[in-house]
C-alpha cells in the first residue's frame, strides 16, 4: 500500500473505479481527520461520529464514479459526511448574515503558534474535553464554519462550497466564530490537540469499510 500513497487523489479514484479496490484505503486514511471534526462539530459524541463517518466512506466508494472532480475529494466528500450529519440531526438551517465586518486578511486562528509548555501537553486529554465542551456553546453554522476553516483547513472558496453558501458568508461566520473563542483558546491550544482521532480508531474505521467493501456487499454505481 505504501507505494501507492503519493499517488494524487484523482489517480487513487482512477485505480479504484478500474476494479484496484484496496486502494480506498488511501482515501478513507486520508480524510478520517477531517470527518470526525465534521461530526464533532455537530456535537455528535465519539461513537455516533464514527458511525457517521463509516456510512459516509461507503456512500461515496459506491458513488464513486459520480465524482467529477470540480471539487477536491475532501470537500465531496465532507458534503457526504454533512448530509448524513443533517439527516441523523432531522433538523438543521442555515441563517444569512450581512456580511459585516469582514477581515479579507483573515488567517487561521492558530497558524504560526508555537506551544511548547509542558504542562498543556501533558493535559491534552483535559484541554481537549475543554474545547469540546467549549465549541458546544457556539451555535452550529459559526461552529461548521471554524471547523472546516481552522481545523480542516479548507480554503474560503472550500468551505463555501461545502456549506452551499457565499465565500462573505464564510468570512462573517468565520470571525464571529474566533470572537467567541478567542479568549477561551487561543492561548491555551493548539489545533493538533482539539477533535483527536488516533491511529487506533483510524484502523477500525478503514477495518468496517473495507471488510464491506471486500465483501463485496457493495458495487460501484456506474
Amino acid at each position: 500500500m505504501k507505494e501507492f500513497e503519493q499517488l494524487t487523489d484523482t489517480v487513487v479514484i482512477q485505480k479504484i473505479i478500474g476494479g484496484e479496490i484496496t486502494l480506498f484505503e488511501i482515501l478513507i486514511r486520508r480524510n478520517n481527520p477531517f470527518l470526525y471534526k465534521t461530526g464533532r462539530a455537530y456535537n455528535y459524541n465519539h461513537q455516533d461520529t464514527q458511525d457517521l463517518m463509516q456510512d459516509t466512506f461507503l456512500d461515496a466508494y459506491t458513488h464513486l464514479s459520480k465524482f467529477e472532480h470540480r471539487s477536491s475529494f475532501k470537500t465531496w466528500i465532507i458534503k457526504i459526511m454533512q448530509n448524513n450529519c443533517h439527516k441523523k440531526q432531522q433538523k438543521f438551517s442555515f441563517k444569512n448574515e450581512r456580511p459585516d465586518d469582514i477581515n479579507d486578511k483573515s488567517i487561521p486562528m492558530f497558524s504560526g503558534q508555537q506551544h511548547n509548555d509542558t504542562n498543556k501537553i501533558v493535559l491534552n486529554r483535559e484541554l481537549n474535553f475543554v474545547i469540546e465542551e467549549v465549541l458546544k456553546q457556539v451555535p452550529a453554522d459559526y461552529r461548521l464554519v471554524f471547523s472546516l476553516r481552522e481545523m480542516n483547513g479548507l480554503s474560503v472558496k472550500e468551505t463555501a462550497e461545502t456549506l452551499d453558501i457565499s465565500e462573505a458568508n464564510v468570512k462573517t461566520r468565520l470571525n464571529r466564530a474566533k470572537s467567541m473563542l478567542r479568549k477561551e483558546i487561543e492561548n491555551s491550544y493548539k489545533v493538533e490537540e482539539i477533535y483527536e482521532f488516533n491511529l487506533i480508531y483510524c484502523d477500525a474505521v478503514v477495518k468496517y469499510v473495507m471488510d464491506k467493501i471486500k465483501a463485496g456487499h457493495l458495487q460501484i454505481i456506474t
